[in-house]
């Protein structure tokens, strides 16, 4: 294993001991909120992920999440938790970072992914040469991703 691996590796431990986000949402008053579960039947991890969304500008305000799962599944969810409070990030922004982690997550370990857009969860990029362990990596984001479908209804 090389010292990269280790310290992702590392990386991803931590955040399953020590989650981020693991709790009940704090939403703003104003904010649009929507909440999602997501549940993988291949292994039994599951997910109630939540967010508040400023209507005005798009911005998440918060996120939180509640789960059981794998050491993947959650350091997952709590990575992508501190990516969202960390950055700041809008809706528009949630998305392109999904869509850059699903990409990275089906590559099979092909191609370069962009630490600029995925930060931390660039950690996870093993995962995507273990396709049983692909959707347990997903799942937060998945979850995210419903959230964000609706809260664009509220939001229209």
């Amino acid at each position: 294993m090389s010292a990269l691996d280790g310290l992702y590796q590392e990386l991803i431990l931590d955040h399953s001991k020590r989650p981020v986000g693991k709790g009940p949402l704090d939403a703003p008053a104003g904010d649009v909120t929507a909440s999602h579960h997501e549940f993988n039947p291949s292994c039994g991890d599951e997910i109630d992920l939540s967010i508040a969304v400023d209507p005005a500008t798009g911005a998440i305000d918060a996120l939180a999440w509640e789960g059981q799962g794998c050491s993947i599944s959650m350091a997952s969810a709590s990575i992508l938790s501190q990516l969202v409070r960390d950055e700041r990030l809008t809706v528009d922004d949630a998305r392109a970072r999904i869509g850059a982690f699903r990409e990275m997550i089906q590559s099979r370990g092909d191609g370069e992914p962009d630490e600029e857009l995925l930060g931390d969860a660039i950690a996870l990029q093993g995962v995507s040469k273990f396709v049983m362990r692909v959707k347990c990596a997903m799942l937060g984001w998945v979850a995210l991703e419903a959230d964000l479908a609706q809260v664009e209804v509220a939001r229209a």
